[in-house]
């Protein structure tokens, strides 16, 4: 699934969930900090989906009101929703 993400320097997360445990595979932002947003995406692959939200949710970037991290987690729950 592509998750366009609001509020943050990346422009889109990619990825795929696996099975009924909801799985993360593959995930890939655009745009963004390239080093960080890699670091991000393999520490979440091979994880529940359900435990990388509640990680990640709320986590802010300077003054903003959101991050990468917490736009993973709101595409994350869109990815659960699309599969069942």
């Amino acid at each position: 699934m592509i998750y366009k993400t609001k509020g943050t320097c990346s422009t889109q997360i990619e990825l795929e969930l696996e099975g009924t445990e909801h799985i993360i595979r593959n995930v890939k932002f655009t745009n963004g900090c390239n080093g960080n947003l890699q670091g991000i995406s393999k520490l979440v692959e091979g994880m529940k989906a359900e435990d990388a939200i509640d990680r990640l949710r709320g986590i802010k970037c300077g003054f903003k009101n959101t991050s990468c991290p917490d736009q993973l987690s709101y595409a994350l729950e869109e990815a659960i929703k699309q599969a069942v």
